[in-house]
């Protein structure tokens, strides 16, 4: 029997406000010391009333523009009710009938709705000493967005959430690390036999990962269609994911909206949206940035290939230091398709070391390097070793070449006498290749490299070589 799956995502993203969702706590949930970043407000202190932030309004607006949503003219927070120890006020601010936007579209799945709220504090279980609980994150501004349940399979899901992290961290409005909690994926599955109809469904919480993501997704939809095989009933309910044993449990059964006796929040006045200033379409044009989409059309217009873009966009912190270099090689268009092939391999295994951050790279010396390199002034060997050595160097590469003999020697003349050495030198490898063996050649070639510190032609020292051989 055939069955049709269906999947709807909810996404939380923690927002890159300096202070809390409602109070004026510095937002810092990862980075400090436990229960440091509080107050009476996020601590639901008798008395104390709540500020909605207005740059996570702003936020979520810009969102909105870029994925095309409708913003609300009138919007409200309410009450979501229920008793937890990670909720101080045993109900969570958040939105239900009026959010801030509704509709929109990222990576061809429609969306239903973004909203904001505030995020819950961080809750840490150990066997021997406890439960203990951090309020840091208590208040933290959370962007909450819900996908119709248009989604019909793991890949496509699990595109998506990229796609969506790449968005937030592109409109920096939100870091989006999914293994700091900072953006958290929750999968509603269903599968049914019948078309049109959708099954029992299931919500999957708290995937952590993109990986986790698609399997928790396979696994659940083979759970289910199992379940069914068998006869049995599907409950609805939500379970999470047991990284481990790479299966779905059971933790309790799904509430619904009536459950959680959604109200307005009496202490937040109704926010008139287009009445602010700051929300408004002219302001957020201003800092709207250039969008993944517009990115990867510039780039593939300067001849970068599919898959050097996505590696590119898949790291912010050389997605901008690119653009610089493209500004300085506006006339040497020619000189990109290798810069970026150094960006993408070498430079990216260099700022894994800490030791060499990508901001001690001056985009000007590394451009002098790539013109060096693509004019044969230099080879690959020395240009990797000068790259290295550019980092936090006041010197450009041309300076050190030239002052270390590191430029290429296209002269046959001065070759002439390295080869000569190398010969008399290496009788037997000589007879080897004399005798038919040539990888015999290929280490002759690399002693002339290593003696010329790579700075021999090596297409003209393997010439004549193969001349010298006769």
């Amino acid at each position: 029997m055939t069955y049709k799956t269906t999947i709807g995502l909810e996404v939380h993203a923690e927002l890159n406000t300096k202070s809390k969702m409602f109070c004026g706590c510095k937002n810092e949930p990862h980075g400090s010391e436990p229960n440091t970043y509080i107050c009476p407000v996020c601590m639901a202190h008798p008395g104390t009333l709540p500020v909605p932030n207005e740059q996570a309004i702003e936020m979520v607006l810009m969102f909105g523009q870029a994925v095309g949503a409708v913003a609300a003219t009138y919007s409200e927070f309410d009450r979501k009710n229920y008793f937890y120890p990670d909720i101080p006020k045993a109900y969570q601010i958040s939105q239900y009938a009026f959010p801030f936007l509704t509709g929109g579209k990222l990576e061809g799945v429609e969306l239903t709705r973004v909203h904001l709220e505030e995020d819950t504090a961080r809750s840490q279980h150990d066997k021997n000493s406890g439960s203990v609980v951090d309020f840091n994150r208590a208040g933290v501004p959370l962007m909450e967005l819900v996908t119709e349940p248009v989604i019909h399979d793991s890949k496509t899901a699990g595109q998506f959430a990229r796609e969506l992290q790449l968005l937030l961290r592109t409109l920096n409005i939100s870091s989006a690390n999914m293994e700091k909690g900072e953006m958290r994926v929750e999968a509603n599955i269903s599968v049914s036999k019948e078309e049109g109809v959708l099954g029992t469904k299931v919500e999957v919480k708290n995937l952590n990962s993109f990986k986790v993501v698609e399997a928790a997704i396979e696994y659940e939809v083979k759970r289910q269609i199992q379940t069914l095989e068998k006869g049995e009933e599907l409950t609805q309910e939500t379970r999470g994911w047991d990284e481990n044993k790479s299966k779905t449990f059971s933790q309790r059964s799904k509430e619904t909206a009536k459950d959680y006796r959604y109200f307005p929040d009496p202490d937040i006045p109704k926010i008139e949206v287009a009445s602010y200033a700051v929300f408004s379409s002219t302001r957020l044009a201003e800092i709207m940035p250039v969008l993944p989409n517009e990115i990867r059309e510039i780039y593939r217009n300067l001849g970068l290939t599919d898959s050097s873009i996505e590696v590119i966009l898949s790291n912010n912190e050389i997605d901008i230091y690119l653009r610089k270099v493209i500004d300085i090689l506006v006339n040497k268009p020619e000189v990109i398709s290798l810069s970026v092939n150094y960006l993408t391999s070498d430079v990216v295994s260099i700022i894994g070391d800490e030791k060499y951050p990508l901001t001690s790279l001056n985009p000007n010396h590394f451009v002098e390097l790539m013109t060096l390199l693509d004019e044969n002034m230099i080879g690959s060997r020395v240009a990797k070793d000068l790259l290295v050595r550019l980092f936090g160097s006041d010197i450009g590469p041309l300076q050190i070449a030239e002052k270390e003999g590191l430029l290429q020697v296209s002269d046959s003349a001065s070759l002439q006498i390295v080869i000569n050495e190398i010969i008399a030198n290496n009788e037997t490898v000589v007879q080897e290749y004399r005798a038919g063996k040539e990888a015999s050649l290929q280490f002759l070639v690399g002693q002339g490299m290593k003696m010329t510190k790579g700075s021999a032609n090596p297409t003209m020292l393997k010439d004549l070589f193969i001349e010298s051989l006769k």
